[in-house]
């Protein structure tokens, strides 16, 4: 039986990744929509993918707009007549101090990162409930879990997406359908494409911690595949995430942030420069 999977930002970053993850593994055993706003880059991709035997295709869809998403729903239902994965990928970061970053800045991130994943999953859900199953995966961060100074509205989005998709995982489990939420840390990515910030310091900092990740997109989505045939509830894919997880867990709140402002230290004075 065929796989059939939506990826929104699918063109390009970790959404790519994700699709020729699958695909390698799946090859002609996938049916897979690449939902995402940059067609010249959804294009490149589709051919890739068809070039791996996936049944591939793009569709043009803006998930700001609550059309574009019911749209793209009915185009699944009319292809496919249902669907098995949505990978809610699609984002934008954002960095600066709490003075650095504008109300519309806070506002903007969150209707991308935050309530289109809500979108999603509304408009999904009924088609999921009606076929009996479905599989929710939603891409957060690392930051959501263990926040670091100066991305305030990228930590609280990333961990609100942590929130919601918990939520979800304990509500519509009695409709069998699972929800897993993907905590990456840093990795070379084309997220900075689309980064916003007043503050060229904290585009230094953010870009050097993007280069300086010993995995790639490619690698980060391989792990995400093989943890999700699994479908736990979190997904990490970095080792020191992994630790850093950890180690909140298991410090007093206190001794916690202690650490933390020993290892963000040098945060401040890039900031500062």
């Amino acid at each position: 039986m065929k796989t059939r999977l939506i990826i929104t930002g699918g063109a390009t970053g970790l959404g790519k990744a994700l699709a020729l993850s699958y695909a390698n593994n799946l090859g002609a055993n996938l049916q897979i929509c690449i939902a995402d706003i940059n067609a010249e880059r959804a294009a490149a991709t589709i051919a890739e993918l068809k070039t791996l035997k996936a049944d591939a295709f793009y569709y043009a869809c803006d998930i700001t707009k609550q059309a574009d998403i019911e749209s793209l729903r009915d185009i699944i239902q009319t292809k496919w007549q249902g669907v098995d994965i949505v990978i809610n990928n699609a984002g934008v970061a954002t960095g600066g101090s709490l003075e650095g970053e504008t109300i519309e800045q806070w506002q903007w991130i969150m209707d991308i990162n935050l309530l289109s994943v809500v979108r999603v999953c509304k408009t999904f859900y009924p088609v999921f409930k009606q076929q009996g199953k479905g599989y929710f995966i939603n891409i957060a961060s690392q930051a959501g879990l263990t926040p670091i100074p100066f991305m305030s509205s990228y930590n609280a989005v990333k961990a609100a997406v942590v929130s919601f998709s918990e939520t979800l995982k304990l509500e519509l489990v009695h409709d069998n359908i699972d929800v897993s939420v993907v905590c990456p840390s840093f990795f070379k990515t084309n997220l900075n494409e689309l980064m916003r910030t007043s503050e060229p310091a904290m585009r230094t900092m953010l870009n050097h911690a993007f280069e300086r990740s010993p995995i790639n997109a490619q690698q980060v989505a391989d792990i995400i595949y093989t943890q999700s045939l699994k479908r736990p509830f979190l997904i990490l894919t970095h080792k020191l995430g992994k630790q850093a997880f950890l180690m909140k867990k298991l410090l007093p709140v206190e001794c916690y942030i202690k650490n933390m402002l020993k290892k963000t230290r040098s945060m401040q004075r890039l900031k500062s420069k």
